[in-house]
């Protein structure tokens, strides 16, 4: 008999040979039909395959990601199938799942598809699926192989890779494809089907190589989740940052300026400003001191720290100066520049903790092909901060955090989160700097930090910084997508190959644990995210315009400017609109901005010392008349509601 561990810790009792999908029918039927792969031992495997040893086995549904990756990597099989159907002579080569579906690089030769063909490839891959052809996995010789793809050399490569006796081919209806698993049991389950466009991809992500023709498509098991799927999108569409932040006068990107360096316009600089100085004012009453660094540092600054060593290559090169040998850097991170702040002069365990904060922007040399609006960008702002402390501080001041993290969470809508423990490689320790033992103390740490203030975590293996583990917030948006925004980092590495040090009690020199930590991640990615999260609609506290003053006709101006000033007497920011359009077309345009108020004031409110209010997104609805006063208790108790209090 061998033993099946299941994720809920049971163990249960079989004869060799086992498959999952028997394991899934002795747990229940019901649950048995769902199931569409499996995991052993960490390892994908097919549902139909004989278990031979003792192991821990997972069961994958539909809603599973594992599921997920297995359905769409199985309909990259069946769309395979029917492209070489209608396009004979192409060459396949690789056909993943990815995130949100599949897709297949194909060398089409002299052959093109275009978008006028993806509805005759959907229908046949429907009708395929129909057939409810099981998906079966078999051994194959390297000889064999090669055999089967001497005319294809995009294969005959992967295979040259690949040891005798760990090569397999998927059979399913009449095709055959060089692939090492993850299937569902069978095409029948395959029951929506969408091609979402082309796009050519070097072979391997080479440029050196063939361009090839990537086809993206994505697959469901009911028709109704392709239909909300597709309807995402389209929201999605709606909500993008790069077309908002147009609409909205947020920022821009100039080609002479260069790529993934953003211009903040004032309405985005605006904004920007208003969440600094959001998270200064909670940070100021968490005890932290406010320090500013260059922009640029010494080629040795980032040697001493490691970046250079796993990030050079790949970064921005060195700035030689005038005086031969002498090289610069920009700033890849603000953590050396901290570092060295500590070490301007001798602290004892009682001046600790210290905890320094800055807005610092750095620079990483992103390829341009993987450079998106403000969520992947060269030049970004990160509110760092860096706590130096003690070991028995740690525990504290990492709690600390957390809840520095959920007050940012709070106040600007993000409830649905999951704290991601972040932890090393179990296998390739190579990346990972400092000894075992530092290492881990700090996973520990962040493992009870995170349990002691009762978070919902998963621990991702391989995550980790270079230099420490890390607690990484995973936050889903309005559209259901799932972002990484806060980080907090426990560090015993960095100020070991920095030298610092602390006296302790026993009077002698000790080296202070470090914590990184930054609740937004980067100014830049963070409103990317906030502008789709909330379809530019931000929180009261945050819009760099809450109300525009429009007027009926130009002689109603003065009172507009009286208005003007005393809602600036209230700290309520506002501006007038005093463009010689129509009333209807102003209005028009704040709403296209967003604006939360819009105030109209004409002949009866000069009257009586009173604004109109229309809210945005109210068309339809009566303005309501209100004083000056009135107008700024609505907007301080609309705040109220979403602004939180931090407190210590």
């Amino acid at each position: 008999m061998i033993k099946i561990t299941l994720p809920d810790g049971t163990v249960k009792e079989f004869a060799p040979n086992v498959t999952p999908m028997e394991v899934a029918i002795s747990i229940s039927e019901g649950f048995a039909r769902n199931v569409i792969s499996a995991s052993f031992n960490g390892t994908i495997v097919e549902t139909t395959t004989p278990l031979t040893t003792d192991g821990s086995l997972v069961l994958y549904t539909w809603n599973d990601e594992g599921g997920k990756k297995a359905f769409w990597h199985s309909t990259s099989h069946v769309m395979a199938q029917v492209l070489e159907e209608l396009y004979p002579g192409i060459k396949l080569t690789l056909g993943p799942a990815i995130s949100n579906g599949f897709y297949y690089d194909v060398d089409f030769e002299d052959q093109k598809i275009t978008e006028a063909d993806f509805k005759k490839i959907e229908t046949r891959i429907l009708e395929i699926s129909r057939e409810k052809h099981e998906f079966k996995l078999r051994p194959v010789s390297k000889a064999e192989a090669l055999e089967t793809y001497k005319d294809n050399v995009y294969k005959t490569e992967l295979i040259s890779n690949l040891e005798d006796g760990t090569i397999t081919f998927c059979d399913h209806s009449t095709f055959t494809d060089l692939c090492r698993g993850g299937h569902i049991p069978n095409t029948g389950i395959i029951k929506a089907v969408k091609i979402m466009s082309v796009a050519g991809a070097y072979w391997r992500g080479d440029e050196k190589n063939k361009q090839l023709t990537r086809v993206y498509g994505t697959s469901f098991p009911k028709q109704k989740d392709l239909t909300e799927y597709l309807e995402l999108l389209e929201e999605a569409k709606r909500r993008d940052h790069r077309k908002l932040g147009k609409e909205l006068e947020l920022f821009a990107f100039s080609q002479k300026v260069g790529q993934g360096l953003p211009l903040w316009l004032p309405k985005g600089a605006a904004l920007r400003d208003r969440l600094e100085q959001f998270l200064k004012k909670a940070q100021k009453k968490a005890g932290y001191e406010q320090v500013v660094t260059p922009h640029i540092g010494q080629k040795e600054l980032y040697v001493t720290s490691g970046h250079y060593a796993k990030y050079g290559a790949d970064s921005f090169q060195p700035i030689n100066t005038p005086n031969e040998g002498e090289e610069f850097l920009l700033k890849p991170m603000n953590c050396p520049h901290h570092c060295e702040i500590y070490n301007v002069r001798p602290w004892s365990y009682k001046d600790l903790p210290k905890r320094y904060a800055e807005f610092g922007t750095v620079y990483r040399y992103e390829q341009s092909g993987e450079l998106h609006g403000l969520t992947r960008v060269r030049g970004f702002t990160q509110d760092d901060a860096h706590i130096f402390c003690t070991p028995d501080q740690l525990d504290q001041e990492f709690k600390n955090v957390i809840d520095l993290v959920l007050y940012v969470f709070g106040s600007l809508g993000f409830e649905n989160f999951t704290a991601q423990i972040s932890l090393r490689d179990n296998e390739n320790r190579e990346k990972y700097i400092g000894s075992d033992e530092n290492w881990e103390k700090a996973e520990n740490a962040i493992i009870n930090a995170a349990a002691d203030k009762g978070l919902k975590t998963v621990v991702a293996y391989g995550e980790a910084a270079f230099y420490g583990p890390k607690l990484d917030f995973m936050v889903k948006d309005a559209l259901g997508r799932q972002w990484q925004l806060g980080t907090i980092q426990v560090d015993y590495n960095l100020p070991e190959r920095f030298e610092l040090t602390y006296k302790g009690s026993d009077d002698q020199l000790h080296t202070p644990v470090m914590i990184h930590r930054a609740p937004f991640g980067s100014m830049e990615r963070f409103i990317a995210i906030l502008i789709e999260h909330t379809a530019g609609k931000f929180p009261l506290w945050l819009i760099p315009e809450q109300a525009i003053i429009l007027c009926l006709s130009e002689k109603y101006e003065i009172y507009a400017k009286k208005v003007l000033n005393l809602l600036e007497n209230h700290e309520i920011r506002a501006l007038i609109d005093n463009r010689n359009e129509s009333i209807g077309r102003k209005i028009r345009d704040a709403e296209m901005q967003k604006t939360p108020f819009m105030l109209i004031v004409g002949e009866e409110e000069e009257k009586n010392g009173t604004i109109s209010i229309r809210r945005h997104g109210q068309e339809g609805k009566g303005n309501v008349s209100v004083t000056i006063e009135e107008f700024a208790t609505i907007v301080n108790e609309e705040i109220g509601k979403t602004l939180k209090t931090f407190t210590v």
